[in-house]
């Protein structure tokens, strides 16, 4: 492959990406812009939270737990190392309200429930019911994707919370029953060193963040999958991969806001 034809398949791609980019902000903001009516029918929202949270439960409390237990291990092998021992609930406790929490939840929900909406929405394409909703004049992306995607935002926050506090239960195990470290010292320096606004407040709204962009995300690739059984395959297969990659983009781009001084 010559210079020539290196710049010509760059420029191809770039395009592509930007066409891409375009396509999504359009739909992003249909979607915003039809999501009121969410609001007033909120049965249907429920009932999407329902599906979106509760089979999405198992694995973010199951993960959380080994998370804790972890985290419990690693902290007291660095910190009796410096006499620290004390510290460890404090360590645990932050590293999962402000970085692992909204981050591995996002990543688990991406995984489990981010490609059913994708699947469930892909399949309606092709059955052609988006398109025989829009023949009998209702507006798809309000009917059927709004409910679903405020169920998304409402559904992160509350996974990675209870993501957090399984995991900060974890670390308790290990450092008290298993370790021996006092229980007292172990709740006091997590109740010291723990804001409420700083490390609690920004780590939902990371969590609200991550859930817009997966749930987006996924519908998108839904809404847009090709109408064959590979298509629908390989929108499944995006909505992971893309909604990964924005989510650890994110958890940067809002870590560097809210985390760094100056």
């Amino acid at each position: 492959m010559n210079v020539y034809e290196l710049i010509s398949a760059f420029g191809a791609w770039f395009l592509d990406v930007v066409r891409s980019l375009g396509a999504f902000g359009r739909f992003f903001c249909r979607l915003c812009l039809n999501l009121r009516p969410s609001f007033t029918r909120f049965q249907a929202t429920i009932k999407q939270l329902f599906f979106v949270g509760n089979y999405s439960l198992v694995i973010i409390l199951v993960s959380g737990l080994f998370v804790g237990f972890v985290l419990g291990l690693q902290g007291d092998y660095v910190l009796s190392s410096y006499g620290s021992e004390q510290a460890l609930g404090v360590l645990v406790a932050l590293s999962l309200l402000r970085e692992l929490g909204p981050v591995i939840t996002a990543l688990l929900f991406a995984g489990r429930a981010g490609t059913s909406l994708t699947a469930e929405i892909g399949l309606m394409n092709a059955g052609e019911q988006l398109s025989a909703l829009e023949m009998m004049g209702v507006d798809p992306v309000r009917r059927i994707l709004g409910p679903r995607f405020l169920a998304c935002v409402i559904a992160m926050p509350i996974l990675a919370t209870l993501f957090s506090a399984v995991g900060i239960f974890g670390g308790w195990v290990v450092a008290v029953p298993m370790i021996g470290l006092d229980t007292g010292a172990f709740w006091a320096q997590m109740q010291s060193g723990v804001e409420v606004v700083q490390d609690i407040g920004n780590g939902l709204l990371k969590a609200f963040f991550f859930g817009i962009a997966v749930g987006a995300i996924a519908l998108y690739q839904g809404y847009t999958a090709r109408s064959t059984p590979e298509g629908v395959s390989n929108a499944t297969t995006k909505t992971v991969v893309v909604s990964s990659l924005v989510v650890l983009g994110l958890d940067f781009i809002l870590t560097a806001i809210m985390f760094t001084n100056g």
